[in-house]
């Protein structure tokens, strides 16, 4: 491509974006830099504690059932409190928890503070992803989310690496080093970051009041809860990444550093393949980008059963690297699509409880499965598992396909309702959010314009998620 050509893409890339988005941007990209906790704990335990597979499954697993049960409450607060309010909690109370779990000893304290931990730094996610949806445009949403997935994995390539010398070093230096950039990460949003949750808006004749989407709205919407279930085997695949894979790398004599450089290529490929992957699949069959992506994941990590060196376990990573630079954009813009305006906190908080209940289970089923069958059933499992969630999407995709144009996303319904959507407007030579109320046809017609074939990660996630997961969710 030619110089012209990069500065076009790269324009078309980053323009158009409201300021406050960047604001998010760089909290993310802050709180990544830090990550610790969730890539190094299996190794922190097993290495330098002296535990064994199945205990450092355990932690990983309470650090996930936290995840779970902030999940949803930080829903119901990001939609009744606010986007801001919520991250503000969450990453002061993770910030305060990572450091106390740095100085615990005792296996059962390590256990109770890694639960809080897990609920502290899961509950930001709902509130992120419901922001970023507010502040950014319809048609603008999929870039902002394939951005914000690339901060989240820029930090995670450079801390990564980063960290597991750390750790051969000081293990309670990465701690206190997660712990300070998480606060960073709230004082950046404190000073710079809006609120965003849309007005509530007078009741209208044959309009649903904006509370009436409540948890048991989410619940019921059976299309949604589809994607979460898919969602959920999928990330289950994911988190064996930093679950079972640093415990196969050191029961075959790798350090934390060879795990950290092998771990490092995932967000290096993705920070370099991210963009230009998204560009490229914004208008495809999203149907054959799930079943392809869910493919990849499973057997990428079923390759893993051949593995034995760096080299090796690194090759693998970049093949289910691959799955996971597919499915992050896709499955979030569903579930982005799927989430009315005055509602994206829970469904939301939904949506991050899948990948939070699978951090509750892989370490389970990794810890087991190893101490007792050895890794090579763990990854034969993860190659299973993808071929479900394949099946799973193809027959999901079809019975949505009234609802889900292969070209432009999730359509919406046509019963009378009004939507509230914020649009950024020029003022004072900067960006305001100024919400607007329209109908279903104008509604419509925005996600019509906004569909890409999906969502991030986080955007993802991602967490990314992780993140825990990174492909879930946010900062």
């Amino acid at each position: 491509m030619s110089v012209a050509g990069l500065r076009k893409a790269a324009h078309e890339t980053l323009a158009g974006l409201p300021r406050e988005f960047w604001w998010l941007w760089t909290s993310t990209l802050v709180n990544r830099l830090g990550a610790f906790v969730a890539t190094f704990m299996a190794l922190y335990l097993t290495l330098d504690r002296g535990y064994s597979a199945s205990y450092a499954g355990l932690v990983a697993a309470l650090h996930g059932l936290g995840g779970v049960v902030s999940s949803l409450g930080a829903g119901v607060m990001t939609d009744r409190l606010g986007r801001r309010p919520t991250m503000l909690i969450a990453q002061l109370s993770t910030a305060v928890s990572v450091a106390v779990l740095g100085f615990m000893v005792h296996p059962v304290a390590i256990a109770g503070v890694a639960f809080v931990v897990g609920m502290a730094s899961n509950a930001s996610r709902p509130a992120v992803q419901a922001m970023m949806a507010d502040i950014v445009r319809p048609e603008d949403r999929v870039r902002a989310f394939s951005l914000n997935y690339w901060a989240i994995n820029l930090g995670f390539a450079v801390s990564s690496a980063g960290a597991g010398f750390i750790a051969e070093y000081s293990y309670l230096a990465g701690f206190m080093g997660e712990a300070a950039m998480t606060l960073v990460c709230a004082v950046v949003v404190f000073l710079k970051v809006p609120e965003s949750r849309p007005e509530e808006r007078p009741r209208v004749a044959g309009a649903r009041e904006p509370d009436d989407v409540r948890m048991g709205t989410v619940l019921r919407d059976g299309r949604f809860m589809g994607v979460v279930g898919l969602s959920f085997l999928v990330a289950l695949i994911f988190q064996q990444g930093y679950v079972g894979l640093p415990v196969a790398m050191g029961t075959d004599g790798l350090s934390s550093s060879d795990f950290g450089t092998a771990i490092a290529v995932n967000g290096v490929l993705i920070v370099a393949l991210q963009i230009p992957v998204t560009r490229f699949i914004q208008h495809r069959d999203p149907r054959r980008l799930l079943i392809l992506s869910s493919l990849l994941a499973g057997y990428g990590f079923g390759l893993t059963a051949f593995a034995g060196s760096v080299g090796v376990y690194a090759l693998t990573v970049c093949v289910w690297t691959l799955a996971e630079i597919v499915n992050a954009p896709t499955q979030t813009g569903i579930v982005v699509q799927l989430s009315p305006a005055h509602g994206r906190g829970r469904y939301q908080g939904m949506y991050t409880m899948s990948w939070s209940v699978a951090a509750l289970v892989a370490p389970l089923m990794s810890g087991f499965v190893i101490d007792h069958y050895g890794a090579g059933w763990l990854w034969g499992a993860c190659a299973v598992i993808g071929t479900f969630a394949a099946l799973g999407y193809w027959l999901l995709m079809r019975s949505l396909e009234t609802d889900v144009d292969t070209e432009t996303g999730p359509k919406t319904e046509t019963e009378p309702e009004l939507r509230t959507e914020l649009q950024p407007r020029t003022e004072g030579g900067g960006p305001v959010v100024e919400p607007v109320v329209s109908g279903a046809g104008a509604v419509a017609a925005a996600v019509t314009a906004a569909a890409p074939v999906d969502e991030p990660k986080a955007v993802g996630a991602t967490d990314a998620g992780p993140a825990v997961s990174r492909t879930a969710s946010g900062a």
